[in-house]
């Protein structure tokens, strides 16, 4: 959930693999599957999904 906060945040993969203490590959890792299992393909679809489901708030 961290993650996606931050994607919808604009925050890049390398700032947030920083402030999460993990690599920028592993974020990109995290991404692919957040998008997989959200059936999304861009950030602004992730972040109507998240919105739409409560997930984040705007």
């Amino acid at each position: 959930m961290e993650i996606v906060q931050l994607m919808c945040e604009g925050i890049s993969s390398k700032e947030i693999g920083r402030r999460l203490h993990i690599s920028g590959k592993t974020v990109e890792n995290h991404r692919y599957n957040i998008y997989r299992k959200c059936e999304v393909t861009s950030l602004p679809g992730l972040m109507r999904y998240a919105v739409q489901k409560g997930l984040v708030s705007i």
